[in-house]
């Protein structure tokens, strides 16, 4: 996610000593969230941590957007929450509030390959200790945290039909966001134009055609590097657990 603009010298700078000390507190919490989620997985305790997480990032969610709305802060091209990784935002808070498959699912995909991009190679406009900057670490830090402790904590497992889900998901969001986008000369997910500056994206062609090699691309990823795996430890593990039935 991109967020505000602002002269080279007042923007954040990625692989400094700030970005390193922020890349060690997300890491030391992926740890910690993976082992906090298994420690109370089926016990009382598991529905207040997930309700108290949940409460904490939709509180942190919800007081950015205002934030982003007000008008000394707000620009039509940026404030709305139309990034698939804005979206993620609300989709954790509410698959840690439900338990909710399907949820914890988009978090899971987006948490860990849209929203991770942003926190390993962030575009930031704003440096400590702008509300923007806490705005922007907290959300895709907790976000990430949000997508371990589900999947890797709580036991909540990929599979086929919740890929599936997702890419419909996803599919609506391009729609929506394009609509928006050219309705209001907006360009969220850069799916009317490519950045200004350079980008991967410049790969893959004009447009449209660096929108539908970039989906087809990152789709590509989350069934082969996301999905699959998972099911291929599932079919193994039923496999063993017939030939443990089957009388010797």
């Amino acid at each position: 996610m991109t967020i505000g603009s602002a002269p080279l010298s007042g923007r954040f700078q990625a692989f400094t000593g700030p970005h390193w000390v922020l890349l060690a507190i997300a890491a030391v919490g992926v740890v910690a969230f993976v082992w906090w989620g298994r420690s109370d997985r089926g016990t009382p305790r598991e529905l207040v941590a997930r309700r108290g997480f949940a409460a904490v990032m939709l509180l942190v969610t919800l007081g950015m957007q205002v934030y982003w709305l007000l008008p000394a802060s707000y620009h039509m091209r940026t404030a709305w929450p139309l990034q698939l990784s804005d979206l993620a935002d609300y989709t954790a808070a509410f698959a840690l509030w439900t338990r909710g498959l399907r949820s914890a699912a988009f978090t899971y995909y987006v948490g860990l390959s849209l929203t991770l991009m942003a926190v390993v190679t962030p575009s930031l406009g704003q440096s400590f200790p702008d509300p923007g900057f806490f705005g922007f670490w907290a959300r895709h830090i907790f976000v990430v945290w949000a997508a371990v402790y589900l999947v890797w904590g709580l036991g909540i497992r990929p599979t086929w039909r919740l890929y599936r889900t997702t890419v419909v998901a996803v599919l609506v969001w391009a729609a929506v966001a394009y609509a928006f986008d050219v309705a209001l000369d907006a360009n969220y997910g850069y799916l009317v134009r490519k950045p200004s500056s350079g980008s991967l994206l410049d790969l893959f062609g004009p447009w449209p055609w660096y929108v539908l090699a970039a989906m087809a691309l990152l789709l590509t990823g989350w069934a082969v590097v996301f999905t699959l795996p998972w099911e291929l430890a599932a079919r193994r593990a039923r496999s063993v657990t017939r030939s443990e039935r089957v009388p010797g």
